[in-house]
């Protein structure tokens, strides 16, 4: 008997040394932001000191004098995601990116509240100090869920509510009672911080694929920058809050939406995996009197999957608003806020988005 316990405390043994091992073997470190820097930033990367550790990441671009469009990504991505919109807006419109904290270059401080909240008072924050004035805002994802909280929160600060496959409806092809263990595993104080440190490369190309119908556009590049990016100092903890269900998600409702009295327009595409192209028509049967546009067979991110229609149709339904009422000017280069990037080596890349 005694021989045949020291067999299975030995077999035990060995599989605990495999996965320890294991576990060693696809942990990741951080990424030190200086080394992000150099090969994400660039000539007009600047960073934002809000103090207590918090820098944002931002971008102004475009024509000078245009309407401002003030820009937010979703959840893992980064300012990059609007790229191809910058790209064929920039000749008439002001365009100001971003990153939120958790996401990109930001610096993160620890302990970073990623509520919707948090982050609709933070782009109002960034809105002030960069003196902004009036803005178009446009969110994807996870922006979109902060673009409605600024309607709500900060109505004066917009001229116009760009909701492009927004978050915020509870999704009805989710039971509550069957979570994904994964999730189960995220949500664990024991596993998350476990989970959260390993290799994420196959995990974010499968959801980089599954938010694009044009699979050509889920490039090696682009599955890089998302796993990179990830691992810069705080950003996993950032992420894990979100994904994990821990920072709090205030669920869009009729009666929250009804409060929205800015001009709305509400993108979505018809075969988004993520987020269910019936959201973004609860979006449009809720918020007051909103324009609505579904893209046949396109994914979660139009602004990267079809950047030449849906820049368009932007453009329309910006022509179609009311002039601005306090389009502030943009400061003087001498003045703007915020510290100019480090010089960037090589061609700034262009491509993001998801979630």
């Amino acid at each position: 008997m005694g021989g045949v316990m020291r067999i299975v405390a030995a077999v035990l043994a060995v599989l605990v040394l495999a996965v320890v091992g294991g576990y060693f073997a696809l942990k990741r470190p951080d990424i030190p932001y200086a080394t992000l820097d150099a090969k994400y930033a660039n000539a007009q990367s600047k960073f934002l000191d809000l103090g207590d550790g918090l820098s944002v990441h931002y971008r102004i671009q475009g024509a000078p004098e245009g309407r401002t469009l003030l820009l937010v990504h979703g959840f893992s991505a980064s300012l990059h995601t609007w790229e191809p919109w910058v790209e064929r807006l920039g000749g008439t419109y002001r365009i100001v990116t971003l990153d939120l904290p958790g996401h990109g270059l930001t610096r993160t401080p620890p302990g970073y509240d990623p509520s919707p909240e948090s982050y609709a008072d933070l782009v109002e924050t960034v809105a002030q100090k960069l003196g902004l004035g009036k803005v178009i805002y446009a969110g994807n994802s996870m922006g979109g869920g902060i673009g409605w909280q600024m309607a709500l929160r900060h109505p004066a600060r917009l001229d116009g509510l760009v909701l492009v496959d927004a978050a915020g409806w509870p999704d009805p092809r989710q039971d509550p009672q069957n979570t994904p263990v994964v999730f189960k595993l995220l949500s664990s104080p024991f596993w998350g911080p476990l989970i959260r440190d390993l290799d994420a490369s196959a995990l974010t190309a499968q959801g980089l694929r599954a938010s694009f119908v044009d699979q050509s556009k889920v490039t090696p590049e682009m599955i890089a920058r998302y796993v990179e990016m990830s691992r810069a100092p705080e950003h996993r903890a950032v992420l894990l809050e979100i994904s994990s269900g821990r920072a709090g998600r205030q669920p869009a409702t009729p009666e929250l939406m009804a409060q929205i009295k800015t001009p709305t327009l509400v993108m979505h595409g018809d075969r988004d995996n993520l987020i269910p192209v019936e959201s973004g028509k609860r979006f449009a049967e809720t918020i007051p009197g909103p324009k609505l546009i579904i893209y046949e067979n396109v994914g979660h991110v139009p602004q990267e999957e079809i950047p030449d229609r849906s820049a368009a149709d932007l453009d329309a339904w910006i022509a179609s608003l009311p002039p601005t009422t306090l389009g502030a000017p943009l400061a003087s280069p001498a003045a703007e806020p915020g510290a100019p990037a480090p010089p960037k080596p090589g061609k700034a890349a262009k491509l993001e988005g998801v979630y």
